[in-house]
Formats: structure tokens, C-alpha cells, sequence
């Protein structure tokens, strides 16, 4: 069953959140993952959404490959760098069976 990661992002360094983007980018490629959304800002038809806030969406496979890319040594990397390059709301969630 396919899994996604959802993030809402806020961004502290934008330098520092470039180079967490692409250790990042790299690390889901290599687990089986892709960017479904990157960095929108959504509309918030009800509710509300900070402006300063993004919205990233990663799909994997399964459950399974989104853990194992969480806990992996090169995903390791870019959160060192996501602890002061970003604030974020991490989520993970199972898609509907096919």
C-alpha cells in the first residue's frame, strides 16, 4: 500500500534549507521515493494556513521503504541540517488500497 510523508514546512535559513532540499531529494530517490508537492503554498479553502508555511508531499511505495528512508544513514545528514535550516510538522500516512 503506498505511503506518504507529509511535511509543513517553515523555513529558519534558506541557505541552509537548499542544501537540506538536496540531501534530502537524494535520500528519497534512493529509497524508492518522489515528490508529489514540493514547497506550495496551499489554499486554504477552510481553516487556516500561516503564509509563511510550505507544504511538501513525498510518496513511497509502502510504509515499509518511507521508515527504512527515515531511519537511513544518508537521510541522517539532512536532518542534522533540518534542526536549524527549518521548523517543520512531519506526518506519515498510508494511501487507500488499489
Amino acid at each position: 500500500m503506498t505511503a506518504y510523508v507529509i511535511s509543513e514546512v517553515k523555513f529558519l535559513d534558506h541557505a541552509l534549507a537548499d542544501e537540506y532540499r538536496r540531501l534530502a531529494e537524494a535520500s528519497i530517490l534512493r529509497h524508492g521515493g518522489r515528490y508529489v508537492v514540493r514547497g506550495a503554498r496551499p489554499d486554504a479553502v477552510e481553516g487556516t494556513w500561516p503564509s509563511e508555511q510550505r507544504l511538501v508531499i513525498v510518496e513511497f511505495p509502502d510504509m515499509e521503504r518511507a521508515k527504512e528512508w527515515y531511519a537511513s544513514s544518508e537521510y541522517a545528514q539532512a536532518l542534522k541540517i533540518r534542526q536549524v535550516a527549518l521548523e517543520r510538522r512531519l506526518l506519515f500516512a498510508e494511501g487507500l488500497p488499489e
